[in-house]
């Protein structure tokens, strides 16, 4: 089999927008020779220009610190009354907190979107335009982000049903998938929603960022409603919040994530196993040898964990590393409105198969010839 290729981090800017016609991202596309592409050639870190590499060193740690303000903030405002080291902690926080908002928000903002001649604001109801973000667009250059396909997916070969691009791992924040115009118009036409835990989209100020770019909460009704009832597609980490907590390793929390086949097999959908090459190892994340974050996190929906990214920063910035964003054969599930357990274990185990199959097929291209992907 032959695979496609399209370089996100060298896509020129002014295809970067809705108004490109698809035919011209593909005209970048190279395809591989039968069997993949050559060893160590998906994994290249390419040079960053030097202000779009620090606009993403100041834009992710203020979005990651600010991921934390909702929680962080009562707590440590607590903790100030009670000691004189609590206090101090609540101090640094907040001014770290404010500086970074303070140059995002004043600076690094209004400049780029004057560059990429963006509106203010986002639309109310384009949420194809409002995915064309700089700041995602600049993410693409800073991880040297590539997209990898197989022919068999290729227009129109998913024109017909609806689609759920089913990603793993997780790391500590999948930022393959933040190239979501890739997923809205790449493989066919339709809008394509990712899922969050439903508690990110009830946060202030990121919520309202994440429902204009499509975000739905990772619910059932949520997902089959878009699917059947807009015809729009889906994306999902299906691994989760479990999936942040395999630190360095390749090891995927999907055995009993059947869920989602539930849901594919009422909908009549295509499901496309997606794997992030490279998402494991961008930042350093600190895991207590009890488990109790992990179960902590996995209770109350929401990340409960400490790390660190490049130049060992506290909840800095990704270090640079490649990320290799690759798609497996779809699993072209049939449309049954009440499935049985014989059905969902079948099409499950086709999925976890299209995993190990994309995952052997590309790790040698990525580097990673000595990996082995396990399934818990």
């Amino acid at each position: 089999m032959k695979y496609r290729k399209l370089n996100l981090a060298t896509l020129p800017d002014e295809l970067f927008t809705k108004q490109t016609d698809v035919k011209e991202w593909m005209a970048l596309t190279t395809t591989s020779a039968e069997g993949g592409f050559p060893p160590s050639s998906l994994n290249k870190v390419l040079p960053v220009k030097r202000d779009i590499e620090i606009e993403r060193i100041i834009g992710t740690s203020y979005y990651m610190i600010g991921n934390t303000v909702p929680f962080a903030v009562p707590l440590l405002l607590a903790a100030s009354y009670f000691s004189a080291v609590g206090a101090l902690i609540f101090k640094v926080y907040m001014v770290y907190f404010t500086t970074l908002f303070v140059v995002f928000t004043y600076y690094f903002y209004p400049k780029y979107m004057k560059r990429y001649n963006r509106p203010k604001s986002m639309s109310k109801t384009d949420i194809k335009d409002n995915q064309y973000l700089y700041t995602e667009r600049h993410t693409q250059k800073y991880l040297s982000m590539q997209f990898v396909w197989p022919e068999s997916i290729q227009r129109p070969a998913l024109n017909d049903q609806p689609v759920i691009f089913a990603a793993i791992p997780h790391g500590l924040s999948p930022l393959g998938i933040t190239a979501y115009p890739m997923w809205s118009k790449l493989f066919n036409d339709k809008l394509c929603h990712w899922t969050c835990a439903p508690v990110v989209l009830k946060l202030p100020l990121i919520s309202s960022f994440m429902k204009a770019i499509g975000y739905i909460p990772a619910k059932a009704k949520n997902i089959t409603d878009t699917l059947i009832k807009k015809e729009e597609n889906v994306g999902i980490i299906l691994d989760g919040i479990a999936g942040m907590f395999q630190a360095h390793d390749e090891v995927a929390h999907v055995k009993r994530r059947k869920g989602i086949i539930k849901i594919a097999l009422r909908a009549g959908a295509a499901v496309v196993p997606v794997y992030g090459f490279g998402h494991t190892s961008l930042w350093k994340i600190v895991v207590d040898p009890f488990g109790f974050l992990e179960w902590l996190s996995i209770k109350s929906d929401v990340s409960v964990t400490p790390f660190f990214g490049r130049f060992n920063w506290f909840l800095g910035p990704p270090k640079r590393v490649a990320v290799c964003v690759c798609m497996g054969d779809a699993i072209k599930c049939p449309k049954i409105e009440e499935p049985t357990q014989q059905d969902i274990d079948k099409y499950h185990g086709l999925l976890l198969k299209g995993y190990d199959q994309l995952f052997e097929q590309h790790k040698v291209a990525y580097g990673w010839g000595d990996k082995k992907l396990q399934f818990v």
